[in-house]
């Protein structure tokens, strides 16, 4: 039995805790310094309040650190030098360096850290990027991806000042960028355009231009401004072929019964959901002593395409993302 600790109880520590629950290896325990918050925690999850981070990191064999971004790096730090596997909401950190900072404590204090990127736990994203390194559509040459609905808000609106949460571009368009380099390779360099990274404020819209190593070039729309609702979609175009994916047109399960009537189902069981999959494949990895599938240096690389994407949109100049 594993003891994983949620710091933070908002909107994505509701949703790790909803996957904890689910596992029966593993008792949970939290700490958020919102008493309101708390009591209602305890009532949906079961789970067992302390008195403070410090004391959750004494307790916890697993640190799940669900607090917004400008947050990350502070924490992430505590909890690997208290020698606790930790998982860390996307994005990583804040900057290229925090993240840096971060995986080189990891690494010396032989700490499994893994971030949270979990659109690679979705099986329409994993299978496109299965299906593209496997060479079903040829040599890759152009990809498309878009995602986004109505602005989050978060406690105290921290989403809005993107002084904290980094704005469209760190916050969502991160998924993708993600994707894209764990799909076609490294980006050599990068060109962005953004609503509110100038205001530094409210909510966003971005689109970007990447150029990868190997020659393909992918654009991707990042939006908080989307009143119509969220959705998501990618193209990736190759000599071969094409491969496509739309939320709103291609449900994960479509079912049609009598009287012809269609029913569109997400994903079949609990065990199914990707953030299940993304949180088991942690506690799997920490319980098997390897390392986790998406790694600390995977999020400081998506760090550093986001970052690269906010300086571009920032200057209007052509950006390359920095590496270790």
């Amino acid at each position: 039995m594993l003891t994983v600790g949620i710091l933070g109880v908002g909107g994505m520590g509701n949703v790790h805790a909803r996957q904890y629950r689910k596992m029966s290896d593993v008792d949970l325990i939290f700490f958020d310094p919102d008493a309101e918050r708390s009591k209602t925690y305890i009532e949906r999850w079961s789970a067992a309040p302390v008195s403070s981070a410090e004391e959750l990191m004494s307790k916890a064999d697993i640190v799940d650190i669900c607090l917004p971004s400008d947050l990350h790096v502070q924490f992430g730090l505590k909890a690997v030098a208290a020698g606790k596997a930790t998982v860390i909401e996307k994005p990583l950190t804040k900057t290229f360096d925090e993240g840096m900072q971060l995986v080189n404590a990891a690494e010396k204090a032989s700490i499994p850290v893994m971030t949270a990127q979990v659109v690679r736990f979705f099986p329409e994203f994993a299978t496109g990027n299965r299906l593209v390194r496997e060479g079903k559509v040829g040599t890759p040459a152009a990809a498309r991806t878009r995602r986004g609905g109505l602005a989050p808000k978060g406690s105290d609106s921290w989403f809005m000042d993107h002084h904290r949460s980094g704005g469209v571009l760190l916050d969502l368009a991160i998924h993708d960028f993600d994707w894209l380099r764990w799909t076609l390779g490294e980006v050599k360099h990068l060109f962005s355009r953004s609503l509110g990274a100038l205001t530094m404020s409210g909510p966003d819209y971005a689109l970007t231009t990447l150029t990868f190593e190997s020659g393909a070039i992918a654009h991707c729309e990042s939006t908080w401004m989307d009143p119509s609702g969220f959705r998501t979609s990618y193209e990736v175009c190759g000599s071969e072929g094409m491969i496509e994916f739309d939320s709103r047109n291609t449900p994960s399960l479509r079912t049609t019964i009598e009287g012809s009537k269609t029913v569109n189902e997400g994903p079949l069981t609990g065990t199914d959901d990707p953030y299940y999959k993304q949180l088991r494949s942690f506690v799997d990895a920490v319980q098997k002593g390897v390392p986790p599938q998406v790694t600390a240096l995977d999020g400081v690389m998506a760090v550093s395409i986001a970052q690269a994407a906010i300086e571009s949109a920032k200057t209007g100049k052509l950006v390359v993302p920095q590496r270790p």
